[in-house]
């Protein structure tokens, strides 16, 4: 069964498409109308090895809230589908990445439950034309949406970009390793038969 989905979102304040293939080469088309975004959305499809495609147009002439928010919930909701029953995945990733000075965790399990935690912080309100405290509001949105705990921590990092690019290349890195088959597992990993 291919692990692929295509999910549309049309609201009053953002209009956003997404396909995506989970079982991909790191392939990306990324436009969403904040420059830095697009650019940790590139290295999450790059690294996690997730083909994506997503076009969002969103009223960025007020901020980038409405924007980073509904890209997060239609890239949880799209992984997600695609997905499926989560059968023959190995559930759970974990990833340690160091940029230059930069150092962040993820531990994430693809669950069915939607919970973040996030411990980060930033130096600057913006980094270039990204708001810092957005990057929260993303991971915490794309968990829900997700329906997976994703535990995210920079441990230390002094560059605002480089902080920033370790933080979602290691939650690329987790998800890479959560949603890949795993030939030992037989169904659902877990005792419940479902997630």
């Amino acid at each position: 069964m291919a692990r692929k989905a295509y999910l549309n979102r049309d609201t009053k304040e953002t209009k956003i498409s997404c396909s995506m293939n989970l079982d991909g080469k790191g392939k990306y088309e990324v436009s969403t109308g904040i420059k830095f975004f697009d650019h940790m959305l590139e290295l999450f499809s790059k690294h996690s090895l997730i083909d994506i495609e997503l076009k969002a147009k969103g009223d960025t002439h007020i901020d980038d809230h409405h924007t980073i928010e509904d890209v997060a919930i239609v890239l949880g909701k799209c992984i997600e589908k695609a997905l499926h029953d989560k059968s023959g995945i190995n559930r759970y990733g974990t990833a340690f990445v160091p940029m230059d000075e930069s150092l962040a965790r993820c531990v994430l399990d693809l669950s069915g439950r939607g919970y973040c935690v996030y411990n980060a912080e930033f130096s600057r309100a913006k980094i270039n034309d990204l708001s810092t405290e957005m990057i929260e509001h993303f991971f915490k949105s794309i968990s829900e949406n997700l329906k997976a705990n994703v535990h995210i921590d920079l441990l230390y990092g002094r560059n605002n970009h480089h902080r920033s690019e370790a933080l979602f290349k290691s939650f690329a890195l987790a998800l890479r390793e959560a949603v890949a088959i795993n030939p030992r597992i037989s169904g659902v990993q877990s005792t419940k038969g479902k997630l």
